[in-house]
């Protein structure tokens, strides 16, 4: 059994970069895409190369989340 490891000590900023870092460890093929998110991503991919979407940038969209914290 895998004795589950105690982060409480830890801020969450500290748990977040330890997430990040965690996640940056992986490999591309470490992390299985289901063929249902695939297909979305297919299709979402195709709709913004056929020009029926438009992307905005990231700064654009925190604004519209997050407005007064961008």
């Amino acid at each position: 059994m895998v004795m589950p490891i105690d982060f409480s000590h830890l801020s969450p900023q500290e748990r977040l970069d330890l997430i990040g870092e965690l996640w940056e460890s992986l490999d591309e093929g470490d992390v299985p895409v289901s063929e249902g998110v695939r297909a979305e991503l297919d299709r979402r991919n195709a709709a913004f190369q056929e020009g029926r979407v438009k992307a905005v940038s990231w700064t654009e969209l925190r604004g519209v989340l997050r407005p007064g914290r961008a």
